[in-house]
């Protein structure tokens, strides 16, 4: 019996297939199961030391320069065939958009359960997993119970746990024959040095309260401070304030951050259900009466404009050192 991890890359490894790994490890352990991990893309060789003690046995790497793009096409047989072969009872990765579409569409080959976003996973006589629904409000406990059986984690949730410098026993694997009838033409990446929002350790975002999109500078300067991604509420990206994918929220990205500043957000139920499992929240409002203040850990009673500068220039001068 064995657990598969599914290495999710964009020319590196992304830190929650990581965390993935980590979770995983954890529960081969507790089930006697060996731990097992796949890598579909362009080439894995420089990407190795990133899974130094993380546990995983044996690493099979497809690798082709036409998988270094995610497809449904390629991508879902690919695991599909692999989780047969090895007879792997669970099959784990990352509840990233594209792993939970891979997820979604390898349970339904497989006839699989699945859990989506969880935010827990143990073993005890069997898998369970913890997921948020009802907006955040609830902790539903999910439990596996035929084989085979997917599940996907939160980003940021799990921590990453390394224990030694061994590396998997890497099985390369040519790239299966598969119709395809979709071709990636083109892909634009993000701009260099946008931090990712759902996989930030701190994210400062922006509601109606900022007054107009001229004023996102402000709080860029902070993300710049913090190493910070910058967010947004549903408001000011239907305003136009904003594209979407800075958007945090039940309709945007949900994300769990060490750190997450709200600034000029009042609070409205589905944006706490993006940000609700932040580890630490800090609200910026000049309404003492803002739902958000129920929710956050430190709450900051004032003009945005007046204390985001003040602590920017603080964080600033720490870091500095001055």
């Amino acid at each position: 019996m064995s657990i598969l991890v599914v290495l999710e890359q964009r020319g590196a490894l992304r830190s929650c297939s990581l965390e993935a790994v980590s979770a995983a490890k954890k529960v081969a352990e507790a089930a006697g199961m060996s731990l097992n991990a796949v890598y579909i893309g362009k080439s894995i060789d420089g990407l190795l030391p990133s899974l130094a003690g993380l546990g995983i046995q044996n690493l099979y790497a497809y690798e082709h320069e036409d998988l270094q793009y995610y497809t449904n096409e390629r991508y879902v047989p690919i695991l599909c065939d692999l989780a047969k072969e090895l007879e792997a009872i669970y099959i784990i990765g990352p509840a990233s958009a594209l792993g939970k579409e891979l997820c979604a569409s390898t349970a339904a080959r497989l006839k699989a359960e699945l859990i989506q976003d969880c935010v827990s996973l143990q073993w005890t006589d069997g898998l369970k997993g913890e997921k948020p629904i009802y907006a955040g409000k609830v902790l539903a406990e999910v439990v596996v119970r035929s084989t085979p059986g997917l599940v996907s984690l939160r980003p940021n949730v799990f921590p990453l746990d390394r224990d030694g410098e061994d590396l998997p026993q890497v099985i390369k694997r040519d790239l299966p024959e598969t119709t395809v009838h979709t071709v990636i033409q083109e892909v634009v990446s993000d701009l260099s040095g946008v931090i990712e929002l759902t996989e930030a350790k701190i994210v400062v975002s922006g509601g109606r309260g900022i007054g107009g999109p001229e004023h996102w500078p402000v709080l860029q300067g902070l993300c710049d401070a913090l190493g910070a991604a910058l967010g947004a509420s549903r408001a000011v990206v239907d305003a136009g304030w904003i594209s979407g994918s800075h958007q945090v929220g039940q309709t945007g990205k949900v994300i769990c951050p060490d750190l997450y500043i709200a600034c000029g957000i009042s609070g409205a139920i589905q944006h706490l259900a993006g940000m609700r499992t932040s580890k630490t929240v800090v609200a910026i409002n000049n309404d003492p009466e803002a739902p958000i203040f129920k929710v956050c850990d430190y709450g900051i009673v004032g003009d945005l404009f007046d204390v985001i500068p003040k602590l920017t220039e603080e964080i600033k001068i720490a870091r500095n050192g001055n």
